[in-house]
């Protein structure tokens, strides 16, 4: 009999541990699904997976690391809660037609934007970046290869990453590169943003994306149209794939749409000033 009790007890010991552990792993990361993405909702700058949480429509979101966490590493999510100012960036990863009618809908608009090119963009499409620097856009780094930076510990390696979109912006243009990062798919961890800084960069992750990448399963305009009228907030940083054929498209309508709200467009430089 006394046998049987330990083993009872011994079970009782081990499920009673499991449940413990189980509710502080619980308790410690909430997780939510946004946008076909599974994202902490809550966590820490030293999360290495970008992400945002949505509350009442025309709100900031929150994001998976706070405005204060992020700025001792010059890192950013979204501006002024005050004002209605969007920061319009563009992530543009290859070239596939669809670069040229962004560029057209922004001149005809006269708003600036950041585009944050791979090496790949800048070896295969050349004259659209001398178009952007012409057109008085600021380009921003996407580091060379797009990888996981996170998974990168060397500051050798991430530094070159970093310098070789430099050197082949500068070949191509004469100019220097805006010292702007976005870390590729939004992947990060604390060390990277230390690096970025210390190379002198500003890392701009974003408040506003939806999910526009996918090149046989693009947003129909009345989905992007939700997303991004529905989520717009004051200080909005705004991600856009140039790659886009639906970003191509509705870009016209949808910066005449966000300026009928009132809105007005800044640029990243303009972010970042009050703090050189």
């Amino acid at each position: 009999m006394k046998k049987i009790n330990l083993k009872k007890a011994a079970l009782l010991i081990v499920l009673l541990a499991a449940a413990f552990l189980f509710g502080r792993g619980v308790a410690y990361v909430r997780y939510e699904k946004i946008d076909e993405q599974v994202i902490p909702a809550s966590g820490s700058v030293s999360s290495d997976n970008w992400g945002l949480g949505f509350g009442q429509e025309g709100s900031q979101p929150t994001g998976n690391a706070s405005v204060d966490e992020l700025k001792q590493y010059d890192a950013h999510f979204v501006g002024d809660n005050a004002e209605k100012v969007i920061y319009l960036t563009f992530d543009a990863g290859y070239e596939n037609g669809n670069t040229q009618p962004i560029l057209d809908a922004l001149k005809k608009h006269n708003v600036t934007a950041t585009f944050f090119v791979v090496g790949h963009y800048l070896e295969s499409a050349p004259e659209l970046v001398k178009q952007m620097v012409a057109d008085g856009h600021f380009v921003g780094n996407h580091t060379y290869h797009h990888l996981d930076m996170s998974s990168i510990a060397s500051k050798e390696s991430f530094e070159k990453e970093m310098r070789d979109v430099e050197n082949l912006f500068k070949e191509i243009t004469g100019t220097e590169l805006a010292h702007f990062y976005r870390p590729p798919q939004g992947k990060y961890n604390t060390n990277n943003l230390k690096m970025a800084k210390e190379l002198g960069y500003h890392t701009f992750f974003w408040s506003l994306a939806y999910v526009d990448w996918y090149q046989d399963k693009q947003p129909t305009r009345e989905e992007a149209f939700k997303k991004l009228v529905g989520r717009i907030h004051p200080g909005a940083i705004v991600l856009l794939h140039s790659t886009s054929k639906t970003n191509g498209e509705i870009l016209d309508e949808l910066l005449t749409r966000w300026e009928e709200m009132g809105y007005t467009f800044r640029t990243l430089e303009d972010f970042v000033a009050p703090s050189e």
